[in-house]
């Protein structure tokens, strides 16, 4: 039978893929707790968790335009239209 400690660690996989569901805000209470464990004594989770931090704060600020998928449809129209002349 397995112990309640053994339940709050995890391995370096695990934590990194809580790691990523907490960045979407799709982590569960319980799985940031074990991501908190692991961050204590994981420098390699540290590492992953900055980088990921990181990653999305770039995003945020970040000031990304795309074009909506009609503009595209008619562009790629036009782009054929202009390669079958």
């Amino acid at each position: 039978m397995k112990t309640t400690t053994n339940k709050l660690f995890v391995s370096c996989e695990e934590a990194k893929h809580i790691c990523d569901k907490n960045q979407y805000g799709e982590a569960s209470v319980i799985e940031i707790i074990k991501l908190n464990i692991r961050l204590i004594y994981c420098k390699v989770t540290r590492a992953y968790s900055k980088r990921n931090t990181k990653l999305t704060k770039t995003i945020r600020k970040s000031d990304i335009q795309t074009i909506s998928p009609s503009v595209k449809e008619e562009m790629k129209k036009q782009l054929q239209k202009e390669l079958t002349k």
